[in-house]
């Protein structure tokens, strides 16, 4: 198994290299971005991660999913108002998933603030009031 993982790594970082050339040639891009972000949260590169996360909130500021990536990576680098206020974005702009919001480890460093679960909360009463008004 240890190969295996050892291939899996230098495939990962092969690609993670091949997308830093292609950031460096097209810095505005989204998508890369998008998979830069991911590939740099997998090998544990986090403040790499929140820089690629911050460039893309710059880019796309009305998408939901990239405002809780940026939560994520800002609870990975233990930035904590900070996570909590892009995660509160991200809601504000649509983010729905409770069930993920939850489990998602990503932010287990704000799990137990009392902002982080009256967060869940508000969008649990949202969820809710939605499902009645149908």
């Amino acid at each position: 198994m240890k190969n295996g993982k050892r291939k899996i790594r230098t495939e990962v970082l092969r690609e993670l290299s091949f997308l830093e050339s292609l950031s460096r040639r097209c810095p505005q891009d989204p998508e890369i971005l998008k998979a830069l972000s991911d590939l740099y949260t997998q090998v544990g590169r986090f403040a790499e991660g929140l820089k690629a996360d911050l460039d893309l909130s710059r880019l796309c500021p009305r998408e939901p999913l990239v405002w809780y990536n940026l939560a994520c990576s800002y609870a990975l680098t233990a930035r904590t108002d900070e996570a909590l206020s892009a995660l509160s974005h991200a809601v504000d702009l649509g983010y729905r998933d409770y069930g993920w919001i939850r489990q998602d480890s990503d932010l287990e460093s704000i799990r137990q603030d009392q902002r982080f679960k009256a967060l869940l909360q508000r969008l649990m009463t949202g969820k809710n009031a939605a499902s009645r008004s149908s």
